[in-house]
């Protein structure tokens, strides 16, 4: 998983990298004039998926506001030194989607961050399934008919963006930027095509029907979605509640 982290105190920032690396959460370090340039951008498919956390500074309101009104739907956490519930409700009122406390384990930041970021796609439990595919959203591999399915750290990340838009087509460029940043200038144009090919041979080997899970849409992208005639998408068996609910 990769962030973009504004932290611009030195004596702080090294401590929390290194936290951040232990959970395999890889920051990419941002200044203030990051915010003080086109914001508009973040709104664009795959931009959405790159969560923030941002420092508790005199300038924090102003960037989460501005981020904000500028269509950035980004997971934006905000990390302050002492529990102020006053500051921390301002910061939820201008757009922030959690205030935290430091100091904060890194393995708690990467499922707040995670359930924020399949809340913003419309998923509420952990998992999804998509007809023999079981996808979590908490960092665990994919199952196919219950089998285990070992996928390398970009293949995995690149999955996500699949599940996170299950039975939706999704753009080479926007899983290109969800997983390597906001990059205009893609240096492997193939790159995408390649792990997709990669994921998709490991699914459809699995799949006792022989479905291909991941389909090609020619000139718009790719979807992850069930056999016609199967269901669409299906809560995980812990939730039947929620499945009567969304039933009736």
């Amino acid at each position: 998983m990769h962030l973009y982290l504004y932290e611009p105190r030195l004596e702080r920032r090294q401590g929390l990298i290194d936290e951040l690396n232990s959970a395999r959460i890889h920051p990419v370090t941002i200044g203030a004039e990051f915010f003080r340039g086109d914001l508009a951008m973040l709104s664009r498919e795959g931009h959405e998926a790159r969560p923030f956390l941002l420092a508790d500074l005199p300038d924090t309101p102003e960037i989460v506001a501005r981020m904000r009104a500028a269509g950035a739907r980004n997971p934006v956490l905000v990390l302050r030194d002492f529990r102020n519930s006053r500051a921390a409700a301002k910061m939820l009122d201008l757009g922030a989607d959690d205030d935290l406390v430091v100091p904060l384990k890194s393995i708690e930041l990467r499922s707040r961050i995670n359930s924020i970021t399949r809340r913003s796609h419309g998923h509420a439990a952990e998992s999804v399934t998509i007809g023999e595919v079981t996808a979590y959203f908490d960092g665990r591999d994919p199952e196919v008919a219950g089998q285990r399915i070992k996928l390398s750290r970009r293949e995995h990340a690149i999955f996500q963006q699949l599940a996170l838009n299950a039975c939706k087509v999704i753009s080479k460029a926007a899983i290109y930027d969800a997983v390597y940043g906001m990059a205009d200038e893609q240096p492997f144009d193939k790159v995408i095509d390649v792990y997709i090919c990669k994921i998709r041979k490991k699914i459809d080997t699995a799949a006792p029907s022989g479905h291909q899970y991941i389909e090609t849409v020619h000139g718009r992208g790719y979807k992850l979605a069930p056999a016609d005639g199967d269901e669409g998408l299906s809560l995980p068996p812990a939730l039947p509640a929620l499945q009567e609910a969304r039933a009736s």
